[in-house]
């Protein structure tokens, strides 16, 4: 299906991709803690009304 070449190029890929992405979050880490101190309980509080929603439909459905 893929050639050797591809699955290598693939492979070195992701290893680089991450490895980027790591160390930008890294580097900004400090930065994003200052900047979204409460973007968590935005979080919480969006999948919790998901969550909500689901259990809402269930109930109405029966």
């Amino acid at each position: 299906m893929f050639s050797t070449g591809q699955l290598i190029f693939a492979a070195i890929f992701v290893i680089v991709f991450a490895l980027v992405i790591f160390l930008s979050y890294k580097k900004d880490k400090k930065l994003h803690s200052k900047n979204y101190k409460g973007v968590k309980w935005v979080g919480i509080v969006f999948i919790v009304f998901i969550i909500i929603l689901f259990i809402l439909k269930e109930w109405l459905k029966n």
